[in-house]
């Protein structure tokens, strides 16, 4: 079995001082109180059992802070290390593609692109294998694309009064069809 080595914190005058800042006031987050508490409360030489049932956490938080200061220092001891979150479900290229099938008009049949038809559509044209429709709709957020508000109609220059320069209406004449 691995040895035990009891846990002795010992603050730096110069960390000292920062906790007791801290803990004078300011805005902090509760967890940042929380261990500067600790470590103050270890550094006056409490057992990490009397500490945790005074700051409110567990006693293995309490010697983990305390390895944490006695190894990295104080801002390692304050703060946890960024946590990497999930990897995004869609790179870079199918986003581009995605949004770029959506500001195109919709398949035939459908005046307007729907969350759910985008993510059928995708998968239809193999630019993902699986999507759900959460991932388009935070992609569409992102990028503040709102399709189902738009009908991708064409309009005809059918019945527009054509202008001069200084934008007066010119009486009889109207715009060609664009059509033909």
């Amino acid at each position: 079995m691995g040895t035990y080595r009891r846990l002795q914190v010992r603050l730096t005058p110069e960390d000292l001082e920062i906790l007791r800042t801290m803990m004078r006031g300011g805005v902090q987050s509760v967890r940042a109180i929380q261990r500067a508490r600790t470590l103050l409360l270890l550094h006056e030489r409490q057992s990490p059992p009397i500490v945790a049932k005074s700051v409110g956490i567990t006693a293995q938080a309490v010697r983990n802070i305390g390895w944490r200061y006695a190894a990295d220092g104080l801002a390692r001891a304050l703060t946890d290390l960024p946590r990497p979150g999930a990897r995004p479900v869609l790179d870079p290229s199918q986003s581009q593609h995605i949004v770029a099938m959506v500001c195109a008009d919709p398949p035939d049949g459908f005046a307007r692109w729907t969350v759910r038809l985008i993510a059928q559509e995708a998968v239809k044209r193999k630019l993902v294998p699986t999507i759900g429709r959460e991932t388009i709709r935070l992609l569409l957020l992102h990028h503040d694309l709102k399709p189902w508000r738009e009908k991708k109609l064409v309009h005809r220059g059918i019945g527009r009064r054509i202008r001069r320069q200084d934008g007066r209406r010119i009486r009889g004449f109207r715009a060609a069809d664009q059509s033909r």
